[in-house]
């Protein structure tokens, strides 16, 4: 049997419009304290930054009203309990000193209760939109691995000496120190073997990026096989923190039914795949309260991932699911 983690559930604030307008900062405040009052674990953000228009289209984004930062210290602020992250900060977006001092005061400030994400980048539009240049994938990668390191040297309250080819910090002691020692837990997140090692060997929390929609893909792998490689490389990286290490992933398609044949088709027809994938598909998530808990817990017999993060629109409708598994 797999050595597993307890259930955690988090939430996607997917905050950008509500009934065609702005949100505002009343109704992101009622959110953070809904989350929390409903149970849950964790408000994630995320770290987007592009408006509508043409840009977000290529970059196959929604319209991202809030700032992460700002919003997770708001959250934080009007909560007690509720953790606060971003699902992920991407290393090209922040000056990384800049970037770990805010993190370590988020911890402070909020008691501590900040879970650091932290991801390679992903979205070459969305660079080019916001005039960033787009480095390649082991480039991206290279600066994730230093900017871990200078977050945890900043965190340590001892002198930092970071120098590297992407991040070169000397000359004095970090603060404040956060509260979580010997730092706030770090979540990295990704799909290919070199940075899920790494998050495997240096986070807290693998975020473990969805797999296609295909029935093989180019490995000839199907979807739930390539998940299992993917976890695969986590725990051959680090076989020594299994059951140490929180898996999280996210369903791309959740919804709570008594008609499980309708929704596969439907889902099946926008995604122009089978419905013989969606069924079987991990991350996906179809049918009754009872039946998607089941689900949940052979996935994390299966794969080990013990750590859902949710959307928004769904935190009412799958509260009873996480009251049910939480800590179980």
């Amino acid at each position: 049997m797999t050595m597993v983690r307890p259930f955690r559930f988090a939430v996607q604030g997917t905050f950008a419009t509500h009934k065609g307008k702005a949100g505002s900062g009343a109704e992101w405040r009622d959110l953070a304290r809904k989350v929390e009052d409903l149970g849950y674990s964790t408000l994630f953000v995320a770290d987007h930054y592009l408006g509508p228009g043409p840009a977000g289209r290529a970059a196959n984004l929604p319209p991202t009203l809030l700032a992460p930062i700002a919003a997770m210290a708001t959250a934080a602020a009007v909560t007690t309990t509720l953790r606060v992250g971003s699902r992920v900060f991407c290393v090209d977006y922040h000056v990384p000193a800049a970037l770990v001092k805010e993190a370590a005061t988020i911890d402070l400030l909020s008691d501590g209760r900040l879970e650091f994400g932290i991801g390679g980048g992903w979205s070459g539009p969305e660079y080019a939109a916001m005039g960033l240049e787009y480095p390649p994938a082991p480039r991206r990668i290279d600066k994730l691995v230093e900017v871990v390191a200078l977050a945890k040297a900043h965190w340590s309250g001892e002198p930092i000496e970071v120098r590297g080819e992407h991040v070169n910090v000397s000359g004095y002691r970090g603060l404040p120190l956060p509260v979580q020692q010997p730092h706030p837990p770090i979540m990295i997140g990704g799909a290919k073997k070199r940075v899920l090692s790494f998050a495997a060997r240096e986070g807290d929390i693998v975020s473990i990026s969805s797999v296609p929609f295909v029935a093989v893909n180019e490995a000839g792998l199907t979807p739930a096989e390539e998940l299992a490689r993917r976890v695969g490389y986590v725990h051959d990286a680090a076989p020594e923190r299994r059951g140490v290490l929180d898996l999280e992933g996210s369903p791309n398609f959740l919804e709570i039914t008594a008609d499980r044949a309708e929704a596969t088709e439907r889902i099946a027809g926008w995604m122009k795949t089978t419905r013989e994938v969606v069924a079987a598909h991990p991350n996906v998530l179809i049918g009754t309260a009872d039946e998607i808990a089941e689900t949940l817990i052979e996935r994390r017999e299966t794969y080990g991932i013990n750590y859902i993060s949710i959307q928004q629109a769904q935190v009412e409708s799958f509260q009873p699911i996480a009251a049910q598994l939480t800590d179980k």
